[in-house]
């Protein structure tokens, strides 16, 4: 059985508190991240978490009893071969955990509590968790081995065509959640529409990029470019996908709420927004801040969580290694606790 974990809704809660846009405490947020840091460089956050911020790797753990079948063995090997330590671009680690066998209190409890929401899970069982920022996780998905690898939890259309239009230069993708109230969902998409027709006039780009420690290292043109990606939430193939988002807005997602969730860099969602709270105010706000300078380079400081996406971003936006920003590093590009970080001097 495929199911959104329980502990989803209950993880969430503090991010749904922290990410309230009705509220005003999403804003709020971005605010306070956007002052936090001194001597930015020029370069738009769009840009810049596009060029250098390395997308936080998903938990994809396996709950086994004992050493697997060869069945299960090759399925477990099939998840590995997406990743990126082994060969594949997806943004995952995978971990295999014997629920006799292990000695970690804490795994154990987590297990326990994936067993119980399931009601006596068939093993292997498979958790997927969203790492949100300073050590916190979201338990989003979790469902058998087989059902892990019939959905194809790395990719999907959406997510395939959601990374061609980011690493096509689209400064922020609108995903859209249809829910079942029609009227809703074209109000909604009417919104996003019209308000990307005043951005056009709205947003400027900041000035002295390409200046020693603002350079832009893609040869991919620098533009402001809004796009919506409508998803069908009985689309088989976008079931992982939608439970993901909607498990953190599953109340109103229930109550017929369409859900959207600006994306931006190389799969971050900045946050998802029930329709009856999403303004072309809030839209403004929202791209203002992702268009303007990157003044808080540390992407921990920054509101947000990545996405399972199977990609090659480095490889699509460099190429050759010799072109690539001198400070993208593990220090600066996963989630760590927050530390400024120098400015780099510029191409040699």
């Amino acid at each position: 059985m495929i199911q959104l974990c329980r502990t989803a809704e209950t993880t969430s809660d503090t991010a749904r508190s922290m990410f309230n846009p009705s509220r005003g405490l999403l804003l709020t947020f971005i605010l306070l991240a956007w002052s936090s840091c001194a001597g930015a460089c020029n370069i738009p956050v769009f840009r810049y978490a596009l060029e250098r911020w390395t997308p936080d790797d998903c938990e994809v753990i396996v709950f086994h009893d004992g050493p697997l079948s060869p069945a299960d063995a090759n399925l477990m090997n099939r998840l590995n071969a997406s990743t990126d330590d082994h060969g594949g671009h997806a943004n995952a680690k995978v971990m295999a955990i014997d629920v006799r066998g292990d000695a970690n209190a804490e795994r154990v409890a987590l297990w326990n509590e994936i067993d119980a929401d399931a009601k006596k899970s068939t093993l292997p069982h498979v958790l997927v968790r969203t790492k949100l920022g300073r050590g916190r996780f979201v338990n989003h998905w979790h469902g058998t081995l087989t059902d892990a690898d019939r959905l194809g939890i790395f990719h999907s259309p959406v997510r395939n065509e959601l990374r061609d239009r980011l690493l096509a230069g689209h400064s922020v993708v609108w995903l859209l959640i249809r829910s079942a109230d029609r009227e809703k969902t074209e109000n909604a998409k009417r919104l996003v529409q019209q308000t990307f027709q005043t951005l056009s006039s709205k947003v400027t780009l900041p000035e002295g990029i390409g200046l020693p420690g603002s350079e832009l290292y893609a040869d991919l043109p620098l533009v402001v470019k809004f796009s919506l990606l409508e998803i069908d939430p009985d689309d088989p193939n976008e079931s992982f996908l939608v439970g993901l988002l909607s498990g953190l807005r599953l109340s109103a997602f229930e109550d017929g709420e369409p859900l959207l969730v600006p994306v931006f860099g190389r799969g971050r969602a900045l946050e998802v927004i029930p329709a009856g709270d999403l303004s072309a105010r809030l839209m403004e706000e929202l791209t203002i801040f992702l268009s303007g300078a990157c003044s808080c380079q540390v992407k921990e400081q920054n509101p947000g969580f990545d996405l399972l996406i199977d990609a090659d971003w480095d490889g699509q936006l460099f190429g050759d290694i010799d072109n690539r920003p001198p400070d993208r590093s593990a220090e600066e590009g996963r989630n760590r606790n927050p530390v400024l970080v120098p400015i780099p001097q510029g191409r040699k």
